[in-house]
């Protein structure tokens, strides 16, 4: 385990393998309890005996304090902990999908209406969605037909999703994404309960998962 060159932020993510127990070789730190604690400045022994009496590591997380700044913590457990959390938001984002509607700022209300059955369809799917406005020629100078455009969309689906992405302006397009309430985990568990135990079993035609 090499000593850490860098201080990481209080239950933050670890860039490197923090000094723990007796590899902590300053006179004093500023110890901090496994709760939270605020325990103070103490000696480097006295705060390595309180670790020993709670069967806890002393873990240093802020190494260029003045002096360094040490938690009582289970070490294994935060580092197992830590490498699932890392794991799942890997595995979120691996999964996260999205899906592109585009628009133009004068749509008539059929088209509209059909576009808006995609973006229901995929936000109720657990997918994002990225909704783009086509300028054009003079409609160049009107962003605001645009942007109304977007704010009645986001408006009409409030319901199965937010602005995740702010409304803004791409060159001749302007772009707003769309994030589902739900998360897509979460969606295909209610559309196979929907669905019930015999046709669960059974793939969805034309089902894209």
């Amino acid at each position: 385990m090499s000593p850490a060159t860098n201080a990481w932020p209080l239950g933050g993510p670890i860039s490197a393998e923090p000094r723990i127990n007796d590899r902590i070789r300053v006179p004093e730190v500023r110890l901090v309890g496994p709760n939270g604690e605020q325990v103070g400045i103490v000696p480097i022994g006295d705060a390595l005996k309180l670790a020993q009496e709670a069967d806890l590591d002393l873990v240093e997380v802020a190494a260029t304090a003045r002096p360094p700044v040490c938690k009582l913590m289970d070490y294994g457990k935060f580092k197992y902990e830590s490498a699932m959390k890392a794991r799942e938001a890997r595995r979120n984002q691996a999964h996260t999908v999205i899906k592109e509607i585009k628009l133009r700022p004068k749509i008539d209300p059929h088209d509209y209406e059909t576009k808006k059955g995609h973006v229901v369809r995929f936000l109720k799917a657990g997918d994002k969605v990225k909704v783009t406005i086509m300028f054009r020629g003079r409609e160049q100078s009107r962003p605001e037909l645009g942007f109304r455009l977007l704010q009645r969309l986001a408006e009409d689906v409030k319901e199965l999703g937010f602005v995740e992405s702010a409304p803004k302006q791409d060159g001749r397009n302007m772009i707003m994404v769309i994030g589902p309430h739900k998360k897509k985990s979460e969606a295909k568990a209610e559309k196979a309960a929907a669905r019930g135990p015999r046709e669960a079993a059974e793939p969805e035609a034309g089902d894209q998962g």
